[in-house]
């Protein structure tokens, strides 16, 4: 498996020459680093005007490894390559190294980059990006990879240090400032000359990026810190800046920002419009040990679910019922000593089967919901506030009152479901959890409960029984004593609602909790579809006014799947589910619904209006089909099986490796469509033509879609 490394933006608060007078004291060799041995001059090219200066050495390296796996390998040293291109009027320095040794069995590349900041001139930014990929290593390939990622983030660490000690080293010599390169007086007749061979040589400079990782050879990564506002200005959605990491984000080691920033970029490029904030991504990969492909996985999973229920509204849009806001005894108090948000609940305090028959199951947890949109919001303002990354929240519970009551079946239930959804939702929000009061009946709820909580989670939960909490490592080990709530014993009166019983007189029947249940959960307008190999989901749309226009939004949640239209001037079959038994999926899956008949054929019984739109794992598309012709519409989200190679029957590489991302030849989508008149339409046609068209004309093969007219533009965002 290839490891790849990618660094955030580091910026040094120095002039680009003088960065570059104290990175070339660093050659032949530097004492900062005990394994870089020694290095050779093996070419070297300077330009006649002395703007650019390309210089490659072979660099020799005492890897610290186990002796047995060097007396294996036959080899005391390790040489690398190194091409350092210096650009002086561009103000730029590339540089890339690569593996002499082994290279037949390990591939190291590396590439860095210093460049001059583009808010600040007198300010230098540096880059890197690396990959390891070893092939085999007399059966020590896990070792290898081991030591050499040990090692290539242990010198990333020490870049800062290595810059800084050689500036200090100038600036002892007395050197402060190193001025910039000027084009040297030239007669008329060498001008061309020079200048072409700057050319020349200033494109070979611009090298693409060849993501490498070795072990230190050319790793300066970490600069002299700033503030969050030097971040690069002039790229904000595309790059991170170490100081905004350091300051929003929190101390993260080389590999945890290179996972941030590869994930973020991944979501830069299939999410568009509708990236998460640093903060959440960060969440994921903490809640999967930052393993990026498990991250990816659950936090897309998260987005659609957020999509599909307009969860990033919630707080604008949802009012709870008067029943909640007077019997949910829980709310907001000040913040913790960490200056986490506190919220306090008083769960022994409160009538949980009282508030599932007054409001049922689904109008609690959409309440949990907006708690949890509260705590982000308070999470941002609070890392403004103190100056430093807090990401969660501390959540104090009292369990004073609690009994049998509180475990009554359907009020499990529901805790149960609330738990699920918030563990998949808002990973890492909660920073700790304390349980005060704990009495007898506490550890059947926590025997019904703690299979559900993560591990990561459970390990954040203190629990104190009778008034231990009064006690040394209690309360005030975590909350000042001017904010502990008054029922606590505290000095502060705390605004949260005291519970107590929600009067029958509130409690509503099963078939109208079931009702409002179905009413809160149906206000989304997307619908989700499970697409499979041979089976594609399809949705009719009955054309009446034959100027009409068909619009459509839907996300690829999963796979890759190719969209079609059709027209037919008869009705399909009524639909029917896919009766295969692993296709058989109504729930959070999604529906699989197939309508036209396998005896229909293409040109006879239905034609194609729109060309085929393949739509990547990813990707989210909006569109329209302005209709000529009543009659009925299907719409289809089919399975894309990438096609072999044209000139040869075995399959690409790329395809096989693409073919394998999609499980169980399983797909996803979330889609909604409209029917709206033209003359409805026509006020917000200008948006849409100003789209990128993804649809290309129909072929002159398609001989019935001319009794179609056609106008469909489309996005992927």
């Amino acid at each position: 498996m290839v490891q790849k490394y990618q660094s955030p933006v580091r910026v040094y608060k120095h002039p680009f020459e003088l960065i570059m007078a104290a990175y070339e004291r660093r050659f032949p060799t530097c004492p900062l680093i005990p394994m870089f041995v020694d290095s050779d001059t093996v070419s070297e090219f300077k330009s006649e005007d002395g703007a650019v200066h390309v210089i490659e050495r072979r660099c020799k390296l005492d890897i610290d490894a186990p002796r047995l796996l060097k007396k294996i390998a036959g080899v005391d040293y390790v040489y690398f390559v190194q091409k350092n291109s210096l650009n002086y009027r561009e103000r730029t320095l590339h540089i890339e190294a690569h593996n002499e040794t082994f290279s037949n069995r390990v591939i190291i590349h590396e590439h860095c980059c210093y460049t001059v900041h583009p808010e600040n001139e007198d300010w230098t930014c540096f880059e890197q990006s690396a990959s390891l990929d070893i092939k085999s290593f007399f059966g020590f390939e896990s070792t290898v990879e081991k030591i050499a990622m040990k090692q290539y983030t242990s010198n990333i660490k020490k870049g800062k240090e290595i810059i800084e000690y050689y500036l200090r080293q100038l600036e002892e010599e007395g050197i402060t400032f190193v001025p910039r390169w000027t084009p040297p007086s030239l007669g008329p007749a060498s001008e061309p000359l020079s200048a072409s061979k700057s050319q020349t040589t200033s494109a070979a400079v611009l090298v693409p990026d060849a993501a490498a990782l070795k072990e230190g050879l050319s790793g300066e990564g970490l600069s002299s810190p700033g503030t969050a506002s030097e971040a690069v200005v002039g790229t904000p959605d595309d790059k991170l800046d170490a100081d905004y990491i350091k300051r929003y984000l929190g101390d993260l080691t080389p590999l945890q920002e290179s996972c941030l920033i590869r994930l973020r970029q991944w979501l830069q490029e299939t999410h568009k419009g509708k990236i998460p904030k640093d903060e959440h991504i960060l969440r994921f990969l903490r809640a999967r040990d930052f393993n990026i492909d498990k991250a990816r996985e659950i936090m897309c999973q998260s987005l659609t679910w957020r999509k599909q229920h307009q969860v990033d509204y919630i707080l604008d849009t949802w009012t709870p019922p008067q029943v909640l806001q007077d019997y949910y005894a829980g709310g907001w108090h000040h913040h913790d000593k960490d200056g986490r948000p506190l919220y306090v609940l008083r769960l022994g305090q409160m009538d949980t089967k009282g508030l599932v028959r007054a409001l049922g199951e689904e109008a609690l947890l959409r309440y949990v919901l907006s708690i949890n949109e509260e705590g982000l919001r308070r999470c941002e303002e609070n890392t403004k506030v103190f100056g430093r990354p807090i990401s969660s929240w501390t959540c104090l519970v009292d369990l004073e009152g609690l009994n049998m009551r509180h475990l009554w079946r359907p009020g499990v239930k529901a805790l149960l479901r609330i738990i699920e959804v918030v563990e998949a939702n808002y990973p890492e929000t909660l920073g700790r959890l304390l349980i005060l009061r704990a009495p007898r009946v506490f550890p059947v709820l926590w025997t019904l409960v703690s299979p559900f909580i993560d591990d990561n989670t459970r390990r954040k939960f203190l629990i104190y029984a009778g008034n231990d909490y009064q006690g040394p490592g209690g309360l005030l080990d975590y909350i000042d004593k001017e904010i502990i709530p008054d029922f606590l014993s505290g000095e502060c009166m705390c605004d949260v609602p005291e519970g107590g019983l929600v009067p029958k007189s509130l409690y509503r029947t099963a078939e109208e909790l079931e009702n409002e249940d179905l009413k809160l959960w149906t206000e989304t307008i997307y619908q989700s579809a499970s697409v499979f190999k041979g089976a594609p989901h399809e949705i009719l749309i009955q054309i009446v006014d034959a100027a009409s226009v068909i619009t459509w939004d839907f996300d690829v949640c999963k796979g890759d799947i190719v969209f079609n239209i059709y027209h037919s001037k008869r009705s399909p079959q009524p639909p029917k589910k896919d009766s295969l038994g692993a296709h058989s999926i109504t729930s959070p899956g999604g529906n699989n619904v197939q309508l036209i008949d396998k005896v229909w054929q293409l040109g006879r019984d239905y034609s194609m209006v729109e060309s085929p739109l393949i739509c990547k794992e990813g990707e989210s598309v909006q569109g329209s089909h302005v209709t000529r012709w009543p009659g009925f519409y299907i719409l289809q989200w089919k399975f894309h099986s990438m096609p072999a190679c044209a000139a040869t029957n075995l399959p690409r590489v790329d395809d096989v490796l693409a073919s394998l991302q999609v499980s169980s030849h399983k797909c996803k989508v979330m889609y909604y469509t409209e029917v709206i008149g033209s003359e409805d339409f026509r006020g917000s046609m200008t948006s849409l033509e100003s789209s990128h068209s993804g649809f290309s004309q129909l072929s002159a093969a398609t001989t019935s879609s001319s009794q179609s007219h056609s106008s469909s533009m489309i996005s992927s965002e």
